[in-house]
């Protein structure tokens, strides 16, 4: 218990309440600090919840491809040498991951993979909320985004390359072309599903212009927009994977760059062994980005519950 201060009127009854409130406080900060201990290791225990929750469905479909991929191994369809079975391809992965080039290449495609993303992000929401906002925008260009998605990323790298030479330029291009229409098309499908009431109340209570979109239209979108962000991270992912494996810069060494080298070389340990690293990234945005806020956006809505 931390020492009283001594009153300047020891005899008044202002002092004694004074002491009195002293030592009730002194009693009552372990408790309040046992509660906070609580609440900090409440909070984390819901964290791994939600974290477990949010892994389970992807590598729960993950180990039932590792077993059926030993069980074709077994069946002895393809030798060893090209078709390896789980056990060496995971033990190959293990070993990777103690040296400092494998470190290097995951280091410089997340750095692509997240500068990539964030142009995309900005461009695509740009491009969608303009088209919100001007119908004939969206009529004029609104079957070109969604032609462009569907357009395979490995076709626009002989014209990527043919602008930027091989740098990072043709990979950042191809990236973004992947992933923009995506979160632009996102965007629109989730402000389509709104509901007009929704706007019209927004609008009698005065909202107008940029101040309906951001109190009203962006939160209300904002469930259905989180489906277009991860589109837009699937295809950049994809974009990237492809790019890295076409564009090869020498003193950049990189994951796409690693499956380059692990074909010309016939290693098909190797080859699957980034091939599975490749999957665990995808796996792990997918459920600890993108699963992790979802789950708490809806909670905060009280729509998670109704999933159940």
């Amino acid at each position: 218990m931390p020492p009283l201060q001594k009153p300047l009127f020891p005899d008044s009854p202002v002092a004694d309440d004074a002491a009195a409130a002293a030592v009730a406080r002194a009693a009552v900060a372990p408790d309040l600090a046992d509660a906070g201990f609580q609440l900090d290791g409440e909070r984390r225990r819901r964290w791994w919840q939600r974290t477990l929750k949010a892994l389970s469905p992807g590598f729960g479909g993950v180990l039932l491809l590792f077993l059926l991929w030993e069980a074709v191994v077994a069946s002895g369809w393809r030798p060893e040498w090209v078709l390896p079975s789980p056990t060496k391809v995971l033990g190959r992965v293990w070993n990777e991951l103690f040296y400092a080039d494998t470190w290097i290449a995951l280091r410089i495609t997340m750095q692509r993979a997240l500068l990539g993303y964030l142009i995309a992000l900005a461009v695509g929401v740009a491009l969608g909320l303009a088209m919100v906002r001007l119908k004939w925008l969206r009529g004029a260009f609104g079957g070109f985004t969604t032609g462009l998605q569907t357009m395979p990323s490995i076709v626009w790298f002989p014209f990527a390359i043919l602008l930027f030479q091989l740098g990072e330029g043709a990979i950042l291009f191809v990236v973004v072309l992947g992933a923009a229409p995506s979160i632009a098309n996102g965007l629109l499908d989730a402000v389509d599903q709104i509901p007009p009431l929704l706007v019209k109340v927004g609008r009698s209570l005065g909202a107008r212009g940029f101040s309906l979109y951001r109190r009203v239209v962006i939160p209300a979108a904002l469930p259905g927009f989180v489906n277009g962000l991860k589109q837009g991270w699937a295809f950049s992912w994809r974009s990237l994977m492809a790019g890295e494996l076409l564009v090869i810069i020498g003193d950049r060494p990189s994951v796409g760059t690693r499956l380059h080298f692990a074909r010309e070389l016939a290693d098909a340990e190797g080859l699957m062994a980034w091939m599975v690293v490749v999957l665990a990234i995808g796996l792990l945005v997918h459920a600890l980005g993108f699963g992790l806020a979802e789950q708490r956006m809806m909670s905060k809505r009280g729509l998670l519950g109704a999933q159940r």
